[in-house]
């Protein structure tokens, strides 16, 4: 009698190491991952032209450069006595180091958090490394940024092996699972890969060559007194070790996780020197910005997210279908349709297409010099609309710069305090309670006559408008203007007949 090998027969250490870099090279990196490290360790190891490559590499980031300013005029660089507006100033004022854990930390959460792998159950170790990263950033809130940011690091890369090999090795994972059986994974792992899943993740940040420090802070430590050896290391690990054993009590979100990180605090309050009532404090913020941020974790009620989701979509698809057919029916009557018609025709096709709140059509007047609106819809425009007019003298906002640029312009917070200054008062009087809205321009020969406006408030999913979406407004604004245009030249001709 023949038998066949077992294609999942226990493998040597080496060999799991060896099949894990095969797979690396051939299926392209984890998401994102050592693209990321790449460039921020490369500009971490420049030597004369060290700070130099850390600007050009937080320059390439929009969202790290301003996360880089923002720490380099903390209060707690204030002594260097001036502001800092560059970054190669902040890599000065900072330093390499500091700004490359900052980096990293940034571009791990970064990449997780979008990151979807087609396997849920490697979803699921990604998102516990954000939710890691999370409770690191809070229970460090008071340590310099370096360390910090180290924390972040070292916590997000902590269970590393895991993300590895569920990411990798799959068919591995499942076995492992379920050889654990809810029992001690690394026992599992030492039988089916050869090796514990803490040193397959400490091979790979050496196969990335990473900094020994943070890889010192990838251990695993038991909870305890500091010892007369403790050092900064051991700190770190300690930190890393209790974040990410937090991140797997808080991330199911089940009735005893509150009590298990209390415990957790407990264990490791005298090992990070901290108080276990600060602890508890700092893990409650991470788990109160974790329920906004994951996607598919318990603890943020990926049902009620999901259903909001697929309604969104499903309300999108149809919208995009309402858009193209209110484009056709303009085009069907644009010969013969008056302005006003073609404006009430575009205005309505808006409201249902994109589901605005509200939705109102401006004219500018020019012999009184202002804008009014002239038609709406949507609840509560008609009573507004007395106080929907302003002077079409230029006024630096968000309405004006739309008119003078003639383009579509898309807000998509409305609320951010820093975009107070740029909403006119008659916005802030009327339309206060929208958060996203869209204008769009009605200009000819360089001249604004009008605008069409949109607006949706906070009951309403967030929303990124599409290419497709931005081209049907510009098509509708089109066959508008192409209705003034032709209206504006039989004027023209009519006068030239009386003369």
């Amino acid at each position: 009698m023949t038998t066949t090998a077992n294609p999942l027969a226990a493998m040597s250490a080496e060999t799991t190491l060896a099949l894990l870099w095969e797979r690396t090279r051939r299926q392209g990196d984890m998401p994102g991952f050592t693209k990321a490290i790449s460039a921020i360790l490369g500009a971490m190891r420049g030597e004369d032209e060290q700070e130099f490559n850390m600007t050009q590499t937080v320059l390439t980031d929009p969202v790290l450069t301003q996360k880089v300013l923002r720490l380099a005029n903390s209060g707690m660089y204030s002594a260097f006595g001036q502001r800092v507006n560059t970054v190669s100033k902040a890599v000065l004022v900072l330093g390499t180091e500091a700004i490359g854990h900052l980096a990293l930390g940034l571009k791990l959460i970064e990449e997780l958090s979008k990151s979807l792998p087609d396997s849920e159950v490697a979803h699921i170790e990604m998102e516990k490394a954000v939710l890691a990263g999370m409770v690191a950033q809070q229970v460090t809130a008071g340590c310099t940024p370096k360390v910090a940011e180290e924390a972040v690091v070292c916590s997000i890369l902590h269970t590393l092996g895991r993300m590895m090999v569920s990411f990798y090795m799959p068919e591995r994972w499942q076995q492992l699972r379920q050889r654990a059986a809810g029992g001690n994974d690394d026992e599992a792992a030492e039988q089916v890969l050869g090796l514990s899943l803490e040193r397959v993740g400490l091979a790979a940040a050496r196969h990335w060559g990473l900094p020994a420090n943070l890889i010192s802070g990838m251990r695993r430590v038991a909870p305890g007194q500091r010892g007369d050896t403790f050092g900064h290391g051991d700190w770190l690990a300690a930190v890393s070790t209790m974040s990410s054993q937090c991140a797997d009590a808080l991330w199911g979100d089940e009735p005893g996780s509150f009590d298990a990180v209390s415990a957790l605090a407990a264990d490791f309050s005298a090992m990070l020197g901290i108080a276990p009532d600060t602890l508890v404090a700092a893990i409650e913020k991470a788990k109160v910005a974790a329920a906004a941020d994951l996607s598919i974790a318990p603890l943020a009620k990926p049902a009620e997210k999901r259903a909001l989701e697929a309604a969104s979509t499903r309300m999108r698809a149809e919208g995009n279908r309402v858009l193209v057919s209110g484009v056709s029916d303009m085009r069907d009557v644009a010969a013969s349709a008056s302005p006003g018609q073609m404006t009430s025709m575009a205005l309505e096709t808006l409201y249902q297409g994109l589901s605005f709140t509200h939705a109102m059509a401006f004219m500018r007047n020019r012999r009184d010099k202002e804008y009014t609106c002239k038609m709406g819809f949507g609840d509560g425009v008609q009573a507004m609309m007395p106080d929907m007019r302003f002077n079409d003298s230029y006024e630096p906002n968000v309405f004006h710069a739309a008119l003078n640029s003639d383009r579509v312009i898309f807000i998509e917070n409305a609320r951010d305090s820093k975009f107070a200054a740029k909403l006119p008062g008659w916005w802030k009087k009327t339309l206060s309670g929208a958060r996203s809205f869209v204008i769009l321009p009605l200009c000819a020969n360089g001249q604004a006559v009008g605008f069409m406006y949109g607006d949706w408030d906070a009951s309403f999913p967030a929303i990124q408008l599409s290419p497709a979406e931005f081209g049907l407004m510009n098509d509708l604004r089109a066959l508008v203007m192409k209705a003034v245009e032709r209206r504006r030249l039989g004027e023209i001709a009519a006068l030239g007949r009386v003369s």
